[in-house]
């Protein structure tokens, strides 16, 4: 399989709309260079605001146009853009019941040659009814926000069996909320470089440096943080059907007239394509990320697994689903404690597809929040019926 035939896979693989929020829905190849999708979908989600007392549930209905483009530009250069309008009415909310949300996503790859390659990716998006709410935000509060993610990867070889990899990413958050977002406005900058060797084959080992800085925008003094990783690990592929990828290491964390620490970090993850449109995927993950309590948190210490299941059940329906676990530790301030919290989401999905151009899917989507912290406890779910066609 040449360059340009592995960008196109990835790019096409990007362009798949997401019908639940944690299952994941089969992909559909349309084989051409533009794609329009109109998706309609009708739900009733139970806690609109995510809140901990007092929820608000209603019925949502959604009504999302996306169009696509993916082409080989040269036989060296792959380009990709979308963009994705999603209009959401609830029947039962306070304030506005009509939000719109808007995605804009754009990536750019070239070959330099078998060896040396550079991708670039950007996705720009203002989110009005956020799928993954927060917790500890006082009932009601709009949550809504603006978000924006670049990557850059550089890859190159230095011998037969040796390459390097230089990456970047720069993610940064805007809430609408005034109050909400002078406290977690921020830019996340990670930076890495990375050395392989193949040791064999269907083995690479690897061995990488990062460097992260949190940096808010409001009242920063105390809340930004500079994190460097020392990590090693493998990456592993049968046949193409078992493919593994393994980093182990350590962070050390700065933060800002706070405590630092140097804590483990791991991201693990295992995947078995089993029969053609079927697969099982795991992963372990442990690390540092951010709380949106930073009063009385620095950051959140998370061990999340997860697992992700597609199974085609014949050549019409499919049937996907996703869980994900997160025993966590909620990191206080100097002078507040450690608070456990373990946070559940659930995701289940049944697929019809008649044809290539249509989808039809029923999903539910379960989020729980069990928190030593009163104010951060949080149940919610989704249960919806959608269908989309792609011209």
């Amino acid at each position: 399989m040449n360059f340009v035939r592995i960008l196109m896979i990835g790019g096409l693989a990007a362009a798949v709309p997401a019908w639940a929020v944690y299952a994941p829905i089969p992909e559909q190849d349309q084989g051409k260079e533009w794609t329009v999708t109109v998706r309609a979908d009708v739900s009733h989600d139970s806690n609109i605001f995510g809140a901990q007392t007092g929820a608000i549930s209603s019925m949502v209905y959604e009504v999302a146009p996306k169009i696509a483009f993916n082409a080989s530009l040269t036989d060296q250069t792959f380009a990709s853009a979308s963009y994705e309008l999603t209009n959401d009415y609830f029947e039962n909310r306070p304030g506005s019941k009509n939000l719109d949300s808007h995605d804009l996503a754009a990536r750019l790859a070239h070959a330099f040659s078998t060896e040396t390659t550079l991708d670039l990716s950007d996705e720009y998006s203002i989110t009005r009814n956020p799928q993954s709410l927060l917790s500890g935000v006082t009932i009601n509060t709009d949550q809504s926000y603006n978000s924006n993610e670049f990557n850059g990867r550089f890859t190159t070889s230095l011998a037969p069996q040796t390459g390097v990899t230089v990456k970047f990413r720069s993610m940064n958050y805007s809430y609408d909320n005034a109050v909400l977002g002078a406290s977690i406005d921020r830019t996340e900058n990670l930076y890495g470089l990375a050395g392989n060797y193949d040791l064999v084959p269907e083995m690479k080992l690897s061995a990488e440096y990062r460097h992260e800085d949190v940096l808010y925008r409001v009242s920063g003094g105390n809340k930004d943080k500079h994190s460097d990783f020392l990590l090693g690990g493998f990456d592993y592929s049968v046949a193409k059907k078992v493919t593994a990828t393994v980093r182990v290491g350590a962070e050390w964390r700065q933060r800002d007239d706070q405590q630092n620490v140097t804590a483990p970090y791991a991201e693990m993850s295992l995947k078995y394509d089993y029969a053609q449109g079927s697969f099982i995927s795991a992963g372990y993950v442990h690390t540092l990320e951010e709380t949106s309590n930073v009063v009385l948190y620095t950051d959140t210490k998370v061990n999340r697994f997860f697992v992700n299941v597609q199974h085609a059940l014949s050549a019409l329906f499919v049937a996907s689903g996703s869980i994900d676990f997160e025993p966590s530790q909620l990191q206080g301030v100097i002078g507040s404690p450690d608070r456990n919290e373990t946070t559940t989401r659930l995701g289940v999905a049944l697929s019809y597809i008649p044809t290539k151009n249509w989808t039809v899917t029923a999903h539910f989507d379960y989020d729980h929040v069990d928190s030593d912290d009163p104010s951060r406890g949080q149940n919610r779910d989704r249960v919806g019926l959608g269908a989309s066609y792609a011209f």
